[in-house]
């Protein structure tokens, strides 16, 4: 048998998929990555690459009962690889979950006590974590003598003062009911926020880097010295930015407005604000691509709701450069962060006098990898990051199991 195992097995469960990695943290490597969708129906589909030797991506579509037979579905597939579950140079399984609330700050083994605060959780993340406690159970069943880690979303924002994470409500119905703001995408916030001082040749604890994870789901942080010290998502992932289907911040008085005059139940309520909102609400479209095709067609509703989307990460960067006091860097992340140029150009347009600016070349230029997008003459750097969750939570676990 092995004596020093590296490789992690990364799950990151929802209610009907399975996305999965596997990592090796000797070198950092994934040796195959893929994806479990549409569990439970007859026409699942797993999609399978495995990227250690070079293999050719392949695609199942077949019947798929539940997450127990996803997840021996995806052992068949990296067995034919060499890669079974069943190697001795599998350290553990880390699982993305979403909802750790105060307790858990940091990564944890999974326990019976460990799984009970889990589901204690679920009012806070009803969508899922339900999902995640079946992605572990699954996995507890496959290889019960594997540690399986759970690393929260939730936890990097813990190191919020009470000021930041406190909502103004009476303190003891608020304790009562766990209500107060936790944030969410908290891995990529981590790892972007720590790749961007590498990117400047400092250490974590030496810079203060507003991080603006844009994807579907999108989210601000305030990192100062390798510590969050204010997010804009809330007890929930609904409040901060505009999102692709989330409206972000809005007085909670529509809910009752809506109530009165729109005659909506609380279901139809929740699902308008989390499903039916942001852009998809404004204009009809959640993708910034197509809303950006229709802003250069001359389309008066995308333009609108591009601006609004703008105009909300301007005040959180503006926000959180108070908050900091000193801003090294603005980064930018995850799907739109990444790749869409004219947000990141007109999220900065403006900001000169917080020293924020971007070099169009550089910005509009298409690359792999963390880089600066700002001139040289610019007081605070804007750079674009590409998150890297997965490697985040493989990183997690590998280092608390092998301590």
């Amino acid at each position: 048998m092995t004596s020093n195992p590296t490789r992690v097995l990364v799950l990151n469960s929802g209610s009907s998929s399975l996305k999965y990695q596997l990592l090796d943290m000797a070198d950092r490597s994934r040796l195959a990555v893929g994806l479990v969708e549409r569990i439970g129906d007859e026409q699942a589909r797993l999609v399978h690459t495995p990227l250690a030797a070079g293999g050719e991506k392949r695609e199942r579509i077949e019947p798929i009962g539940d997450h127990d037979a996803a997840l021996k579905a995806v052992a068949t597939e990296l067995s034919e690889d060499g890669l079974g579950l069943d190697s001795p140079e599998l350290a553990a399984i880390g699982h993305r979950v979403v909802h750790g609330g105060k307790r858990f700050t940091r990564p944890t083994v999974v326990d019976e006590e460990v799984m009970a605060e889990i589901e204690r959780l679920i009012p806070v993340a009803p969508l899922h974590n339900p999902a995640n406690i079946t992605g572990i159970r699954t996995a507890q069943r496959l290889r019960p003598d594997l540690p399986q880690v759970a690393v929260f979303d939730t936890a990097f924002h813990q190191t919020m003062p009470e000021a930041a994470s406190r909502y103004a409500l009476d303190t003891e119905l608020a304790d009562a009911h766990r209500i107060r703001r936790y944030g969410f995408h908290g891995t990529s916030h981590a790892y972007v926020s720590r790749e961007t001082a590498k990117l400047l040749g400092k250490a974590p604890e030496e810079v203060n880097v507003i991080v603006l994870h844009l994807g579907n789901g999108a989210s601000a942080s305030a990192v100062a010295g390798g510590r969050c010290v204010d997010t804009s998502m809330g007890l929930t992932p609904l409040e901060g930015l505009v999102m692709g289907t989330r409206s972000g911040d809005l007085d909670p008085a529509v809910i009752f407005h809506l109530a009165r005059n729109a005659e909506m139940d609380l279901p139809e309520i929740d699902a308008l604000l989390n499903k039916r909102s942001g852009l998809l609400g404004l204009c009809g479209d959640n993708d910034m691509r197509e809303i950006r095709r229709r802003v250069e067609a001359g389309d008066e509703k995308a333009r609108l709701a591009f601006d609004i989307y703008i105009h909300r990460l301007k005040k959180y960067i503006g926000a959180y450069t108070a908050v900091l006091g000193r801003v090294d860097a603005v980064a930018f992340t995850a799907g739109v962060g990444e790749n869409a140029a004219p947000v990141r150009a007109a999220a900065v347009a403006g900001l000169e006098e917080l020293g924020l600016a971007v070099d169009a070349s550089l910005n509009e230029a298409r690359a792999d990898g963390a880089r600066l997008i700002s001139p040289e003459y610019a007081r605070v750097a804007v750079a674009v990051v590409p998150t890297d969750e997965e490697l985040e939570i493989a990183g997690q676990t590998y280092e608390l199991v092998r301590s």
